[in-house]
Formats: structure tokens, sequence, C-alpha cells
């Protein structure tokens, strides 16, 4: 049985919500952080990246970046400023980004359900971007940015969902500079009960995307329970930030691949070590048509790539994706690419930036060879997770993002 609760969200008044607003912080790095924050004393990145107020040869996860984002985060509650509801309360996120349109329930839910496997995972974690987020929830109190959550959609909540936007007038409601447009509503109390008594209904919920930020939540609590001698369970901090989405809306993008050398090879030697695997075809399509089928970009030539007779059936799942089958029968045998996770010979392109930008990659030089995947799906998400399966590094890209800052929780 699922938990989720309501909660006494931080958040900014609706005049000022769109300059609160920010991308998430792990999908920019510290310059384009700053470059976004420019300007805008009440822009998040400066809570949720808070190094960039501070000189460039600090490291990022200096201690003193920690602090900042402290003092950054008082400093915002007073001059955005930020308020607290007086009550426990859930809140609908809408996202609407061109045809694509998802409405998630932003609420806490239980560390001890992903501990224990009720919320499941499909990706590892690094230690070091635990400890990023971990040290940042515990000097700040308080979780920034939450958690993308997703489970197989509820008719009865759904229903709630679409009476509160038909007959509640949002709090906020704008547009960000990447074309999505961000609606939020603070559901009325007399749904809390419903809502929780249907979520409870769900055997398991599934993380999306934000396994850091859970993990670092779970860590945060053992580090708060263990200064706590009264600790009864109930206290904020054994709750984590989350928006719920169903499964049915969302929409994943391709996560693409580049890489910076040929492991020594010519590129004709490449292309023929590529054909023990493969049936290629050039000229092929920048984006390829369906599963088992992989778009490679070479000297300013798109080819198509089909697994041959020689891939054969994996044993796991995430051995079967395209991504599995392209790491394990050409970029590790061939590329000399063990484990993409550490490589810095390889680098990972979000589906929303296109093909055009594994092109621009190659054509300059950057890089020497791109790939362009098919996107996983849902349900290729939901089985992995349920098997107990990790998905191959960088496999799912969700569009559109979060932003943070919109609702805050404090532990």
């Amino acid at each position: 049985m699922a938990v989720i609760r309501p909660f006494k969200a931080v958040r900014p008044e609706p005049r000022v919500a769109h300059l609160v607003a920010s991308v998430p912080y792990d999908v920019v790095n510290r310059k384009e952080a700053a470059e976004l924050a420019k300007d805008n004393p009440i822009n998040f990145l400066r809570v949720t990246r808070s190094e960039i107020e501070l000189d460039k040869n600090i490291d990022a996860y200096d201690k003193r970046v920690y602090e900042k984002a402290k003092e950054n985060l008082e400093r915002i509650k007073k001059e955005a400023p930020l308020i607290q509801d007086a009550e426990p309360r859930f809140y609908f996120y809408r996202l609407v980004w061109g045809d694509q349109t998802q409405v998630g329930i932003a609420a806490t839910f239980s560390v001890d359900d992903y501990n224990r496997d009720v919320i499941m995972k499909h990706e590892k974690t690094r230690k070091v971007k635990e400890d990023d987020r971990t040290n940042h929830i515990v000097t700040t109190e308080a979780q920034t940015g939450a958690v993308f959550l997703t489970y197989k959609g509820i008719d009865a909540v759904n229903e709630i969902v679409n009476k509160v936007m038909d007959e509640i007038d949002p709090v906020y409601d704008f547009t960000s500079n990447d074309s999505i447009r961000h609606t939020v509503w603070v559901v009325p109390e007399e749904y809390n009960e419903t809502i929780q008594s249907e979520i409870g209904k769900a055997e398991k919920l599934y993380i999306a995307d934000g396994h850091h930020r859970a993990a670092s939540a779970a860590r945060a609590q053992q580090v708060k329970m263990e200064a706590n001698p009264n600790h009864t369970g109930e206290e904020e901090y054994n709750f984590f930030l989350a928006v719920l989405f169903p499964a049915e809306q969302l929409k994943i993008l391709p996560y693409n691949r580049v890489v910076f050398d040929l492991n020594g090879n010519s590129e004709s030697e490449f292309l023929e070590k590529v054909k023990t695997n493969f049936n290629i075809e050039q000229p092929g399509p920048a984006s390829p048509p369906a599963r088992k089928s992989i778009s490679m970009y070479l000297s300013g030539k798109w080819y198509l790539l089909k697994p041959n007779e020689n891939v054969k059936s994996g044993n796991t799942i995430g051995e079967n994706l395209d991504v599995g089958i392209l790491q394990n029968y050409l970029l590790h045998p061939i590329l000399g690419i063990k484990d993409p996770r550490t490589s810095d010979r390889i680098d990972f392109i979000g589906g929303i930036r296109g093909t055009e930008e594994l092109e621009k990659l190659v054509d300059s030089g950057k890089a020497v060879v791109a790939f362009s995947m098919y996107p996983v799906s849902v349900d290729d998400l939901i089985n992995i997770s349920n098997a107990g399966e990790t998905m191959p590094p960088k496999s799912t890209w969700f569009e559109p993002k979060l932003r943070d800052g919109l609702v805050v929780h404090v532990i």
C-alpha cells in the first residue's frame, strides 16, 4: 500500500512564480545555471545551484556551497516572497509542451516505501551525486526539487483532477522560456482523504526521473533520525517531495550518444567491425523508425544499423533494449567503452536537442560518431523495475521537465 501525504508547501506568491521557478538542478551545468539566473535575484537556481554565486574555483561540492544555498533560500523567502500554506494540501501540476499534456499530484511520499521497494527504481545512483543532494537537503532543511514518479492511473483520482481543473482557478499559470506551460492548482482539503485512499490502493509507484533526489532523501532521513532522540516516524524528514503522474500521460524521448574517438580504428575498419553484428543501410534516417534499429552518424552520413543473426536474445529486459544492444554489441566490443557511466570517451545527449545536435558535434570535430536511438517506453521502465533490474545507463529522457521552486517541502 503506497503512502501519499498532503503537505504545507513553501511556494512563491503568484505574481512572482515565473521568476522563482527554475529548471531542475541536474539538467544544466554551472555556466548554464549562472546564465539562466543572471539578472534575476530570486531565480531558484540560486538555491539549487548556489555555487554560481561563489568564486569559480570553489568546488560545487564544497561545504560553502550548501551554506550559501541555505542563505539564499532564506533570502528568497523574504524577497520574492515565498509563502507557506497553513494546512497540508495536495497540488495538481499540469505541464503542456506542444501536443503533450500531463497532470501530476505534487505531494510527499514515504521514505520507508522507497526503502522497501513499494516505490520502485530502475537506475543505479552514484555516491558523489547522492552526497551532494544529501548535504543540500540536510543543510537547507528542505527538499527543493521534486522526484518524478509514475503509476498506473486510477479513474477516481483522474476524476478529481479533472473536476478541480474545471472548477477552480489555478494559483500559477505561466509559460517558461522553453515553451512549456506550467499550471498549478491548490487542491481543496475536502479531496485529501479520497486521494490518499485511492493512491493507497496502488501496489507500486515507480521513479521515472530523480533517483538521486530520492536516494538523498533516504540518506537525509537517516541523518535527521540519528540526531533526533525523540524520533517518531511522523516527522517531515520521513517523507520526500515528488510529483506523481499517470503512466499513460507520459512521453519518453530518446537518450542519444556521441563518442569522441574510434578506439584506434580507421573509419573503414570501424564500419567493417560494425557489420559483424549489424546490417548497415546507407543512406539511413536521422531517427530510427522502430525498435531494433539504430541510426549512426559518421563523416557527414547517416547509416541505419539493424541487429543481425549474431545478436542473441539477452537474459534480461535491459539487454534486449536498443541501448543494451548498442552497448553490448558495438560500444564495448568495438569502441572499448566498457562502462559508459564512467568513461570520458562517451557523452549522452537528451532527445529534446534533436539529431541536429548530434550532427553539430560530429561535424565540428568534437565527436567522431553519434548514435540516434529509438525511445524506450514507460512499459519498459515499469517492467524493468518490477523485474528488479536496472536500465542501461542514460536510457530515458523525460520531457517536459518539472520546475524547481514552485513547491518546496520543509523538513
